[in-house]
């Protein structure tokens, strides 16, 4: 006798489970806890098999009856409904993986196991998954066409954010080179629209490079009261002049005291390369001097908040505001200007000056000789730069 639907609401768990049938094989099963669930018997090849329907009431009499009726026709086709169903799962799954979202998500947790700075990977995971996430992410990657992203970008540039889609394209660039070399897609449409868009409006970092003015600023440094690891930051990235971000993101495995060296993780750069930095005895001091405050902390120079995250993107920043360094006059990127433009203007190798702030050499081979070669220069380069931070600070 076929089950009606009232029949399917009103049956309750009892002591053992019980099935209600309803023909064709179809049946209820009533767990003791109440559930209700929908399964098939069939007979394939000789052997009696099961097949799931789900759960009711979320799926109904009528779904039921429907996805038996469905499995007793591929039965007449000669095809298994159980197997076919779990080919179907699994078709879904690597479908899934094989979007482009699917494999946006394998590269963010790729740099993120990598070690990549936590804003790093929040900033990528903004472009791919808020940017472009609406546009790309359900689409197979093997048939996104060049056509596709470019709309995508032009809708960001038209809006303003030329630099943003610059760096859109080149993280799905990145994306996309993954899923070739995971052969799941047979190239880079990305490598297609280099000069498509239009370049970003150059915006230079404001910086101090008057000496007499820097060493006024580094004495307002030296006397600021707020946070001691935001005073120790500006201190440090003075000395050595690295970019804020690997500042901010530096941690104590990456200090080699005894060396005298930091060495910078390679996640953490801009160039994606082991950077080494020389560190001065003045370098040195500051460190000693942030370690009694973060000594409890991996970061060199934790947040004000948490000893679990580092300074914030802007704390430098706004902490030269507080001093009374306009955005106009001064940034915390700009000690890299200074210590670039003071130290060829006082006669030091312009080749070593470079290494020293970690710009990348296009070839790879005279790239390796240089880090070598240059390696002593850079440590009295780091020193002198120091000795002349002193200097600058007691010019009147």
């Amino acid at each position: 006798m076929a089950l009606s639907d009232t029949a399917c609401r009103s049956a309750k768990g009892r002591q053992a489970e019980y099935k209600l049938s309803d023909g064709g094989g179809l049946y209820l099963l009533v767990k003791p806890s109440g559930t209700r669930l929908w399964n098939q018997a069939y007979r394939f090849s000789g052997k009696q098999k099961k097949l799931s329907h789900g759960a009711y009431p979320s799926v109904s009499l009528a779904d039921a009856r429907r996805l038996r009726d469905e499995a007793k026709k591929l039965l007449a086709s000669g095809v298994d409904p159980g197997a076919n169903k779990k080919v179907a799962k699994l078709t879904a799954v690597i479908s899934a993986t094989n979007t482009f979202g699917g494999i946006a998500d394998e590269y963010l947790q790729r740099i993120e196991d990598e070690g990549a700075a936590a804003s790093t990977v929040t900033k990528n995971r903004w472009l791919l998954v808020d940017l472009a996430g609406p546009d790309l992410s359900a689409r197979p990657i093997a048939d996104i066409t060049p056509a596709e992203i470019l709309a995508l970008l032009q809708r960001i540039e038209r809006s303003g954010r030329r630099e943003t889609a610059r760096r859109l394209r080149s993280v799905i660039g990145t994306v996309f080179r993954l899923a070739v070399s995971t052969l799941r897609a047979k190239d880079d449409p990305t490598l297609l629209l280099r000069g498509a868009l239009k370049a970003p409006k150059v915006r230079r970092r404001a910086a101090i490079t008057d000496e007499k003015h820097l060493g006024a600023l580094l004495v307002a440094v030296d006397v600021y009261d707020g946070w001691p690891t935001l005073r120790c930051a500006l201190q440090f990235a003075a000395l050595t002049f690295a970019r804020p971000g690997e500042v901010r993101g530096a941690t104590w495995a990456e200090i080699h005291v005894e060396e005298a060296v930091w060495r910078i993780n390679g996640a953490r750069t801009k160039v994606r390369r082991p950077h080494e930095v020389p560190l001065s005895r003045q370098a040195l001091a500051v460190l000693g001097e942030v370690k009694e405050v973060s000594r409890r902390s991996t970061l060199v120079f934790p947040s004000i908040r948490s000893n679990a995250r580092p300074l914030s993107e802007n704390a430098m920043n706004a902490a030269l505001r507080r001093m009374g360094f306009t955005q106009d006059e001064m940034t915390a990127h700009g000690f890299r200007a200074a210590a670039s433009s003071i130290l060829n203007e006082r006669g030091f190798r312009p080749d070593v000056i470079e290494a020293a702030l970690g710009h990348q050499d296009q070839n790879e081979i005279r790239r390796a000789y240089n880090r070598a070669s240059y390696w002593p220069e850079r440590i009295e380069l780091m020193q002198a730069w120091a000795d002349c931070l002193d200097q600058l600070k007691q010019t009147p």
